[in-house]
């Protein structure tokens, strides 16, 4: 029995606004991932807050809402088998000078603030963040 799940995927304001939104969909399309949905979106900082409210007590909370409110987003439902990791395999580790080669963000990232992408931890983060955007 295949583990087919869905996961979000944010393409964060530094990678839209260097016109990277193609070519990351399309690294995600070459290792097997399907984009259910997606769209463009500017979010307020308020929503950020909400989105973000798992690290509300850490030191960065503020300029992470900050910043992803700070321009257009993509954000994207991810489909495929064991989706959650295969995405954060993907991804690379958030700094990208830790990022493996071959990774979103060693090779889009500007730093552990700008990394380009943000992916879900969890299928059950997956559920609640996917919800969070697309609310049918």
């Amino acid at each position: 029995m295949n583990n087919i799940e869905q996961t979000l995927s944010i393409i964060k304001p530094d990678a839209v606004e260097r016109n990277l939104d193609n070519e990351i969909k399309e690294m995600f399309r070459n290792n097997g991932f399907s984009i259910v949905k997606e769209k463009k979106i500017q979010i307020e900082k308020s929503e950020a807050e909400n989105f973000y409210k798992v690290h509300e007590t850490k030191p960065f909370y503020n300029d992470l809402c900050a910043y992803l409110s700070s321009g257009p987003i993509v954000t994207m439902v991810l489909e495929k088998e064991n989706a959650v990791l295969a995405n954060r395999k993907l991804m690379g580790a958030t700094n990208p000078k830790d990022a493996e080669e071959g990774t979103i963000r060693k090779k889009y990232g500007i730093s552990i603030d700008k990394n380009s992408i943000h992916g879900s931890d969890s299928v059950e983060n997956a559920k609640i963040e996917i919800d969070f955007f697309f609310k049918d």
